[in-house]
């Protein structure tokens, strides 16, 4: 059984999901269903992934099975750069929510914090942080603040016809968490990052465990994501898989360098949502609560730190930065 965190929505999420970001159109309704009979209860979507209806057709598959019902599934996605402005937040929003089909989304987050100029819906040809095929021509910036944005997103959990049940952020920093719950009405549940042993982030990981923001790691294995993409840090790194100190650890333990790798972070009350094709690896995946790490292993594991990290838009041909 996955353990969950209490969000402070009140609504609760397994520490382990199911993510679907490159996971192809074509096969994400049946990853999604295999997923969900292996026992995840947790799938993490975006908009810009661009497969959202095909995830929510796996879900529904197992829903009209009996395996599981819509309550028992946990359904997160995020609002894309573009649609930052009130009016185009609750679209998009109200888009993504009919793509998944399923009546309602668990958790909404800001996808990036920052706002790119407005494309029109039927116009976009994928989301991302250009709309050319060339992938050259980078879309400016927009001037459109947080706040906006964030009142938006309270919005969707405040109407009487709200479809959202939690929101909160993704890729942010410190300062941008301090500023925004500042002026808040409704604080952010999750802040979802990258996190994994060659990218630790303790102090942003313990700034927002203080002030109740639950948080959620992506990219759990390091380069592992990226090298397919063709970038060029994660081509460069040795893969975390086979780090001296993960498989010692791993072997000690009799478990994967994979499932030692997800421990690191739930152990820490960090949530997961890796991604795998193969359906042993995904049931390893699910299996990796079933251990306790050591704290001089978890200390171990986290000196491989090297503040490195892969998904930064500064590495854009007009750069964006970000995590500066």
């Amino acid at each position: 059984m996955v353990p969950s965190i209490k969000l402070a929505s009140g609504h609760s999420m397994p520490v382990v999901g199911f993510g679907i970001w490159k996971v192809p159109r074509e096969t994400c309704a049946e990853q999604v269903y295999q997923a969900i009979k292996l026992g995840y209860r947790h799938i993490d979507g975006a908009w810009d992934y661009t497969n959202s209806k095909e995830a929510g057709e796996g879900v529904r598959r197992a829903i009209d099975e009996g395996i599981i019902k819509r309550e028992d599934i946990f359904i997160t996605s995020k609002l894309w750069n573009n649609y930052h402005k009130r009016e185009h937040a609750l679209e998009q929003a109200r888009r993504e929510n009919e793509a998944w089909g399923l009546g309602y989304l668990d958790l909404f987050l800001i996808h990036f914090p920052i706002a790119l100029e407005f494309v029109p819906f039927d116009e976009i040809m994928f989301p991302c942080f250009w709309n050319d095929k060339e992938q050259k021509n980078v879309t400016p910036l927009a001037k459109v603040p947080l706040s906006e944005t964030w009142a938006a997103m309270e919005e969707l959990v405040s109407a009487p016809n709200a479809f959202i049940k939690s929101i909160g952020v993704s890729n942010f920093h410190t300062q941008t968490l301090y500023d925004l719950l500042n002026y808040c009405k409704i604080q952010p549940s999750v802040l979802q990052i990258e996190h994994h042993p060659y990218l630790t982030q303790p102090n942003l990981v313990a700034m927002a465990q203080e002030n109740n923001i639950a948080v959620t790691g992506y990219s759990t294995f390091g380069p592992q994501s990226f090298i397919e993409l063709g970038n060029a840090a994660a081509k460069g790194t040795k893969p975390l898989f086979e780090a001296d100190i993960v498989k010692k650890i791993a072997e000690k333990h009799g478990k994967t360098p994979s499932q030692v790798l997800l421990r690191f972070c739930t152990q820490r009350n960090i949530i997961v949502i890796p991604k795998s094709n193969n359906v042993d690896r995904l049931k390893q995946n699910l299996e990796s609560v079933e251990f306790d790490l050591t704290k001089e292993e978890i200390d171990e594991i986290a000196s491989l730190n090297q503040n490195l990290r892969f998904n930064d838009p500064s590495t854009l041909g007009r750069p964006i930065r970000i995590f500066t």
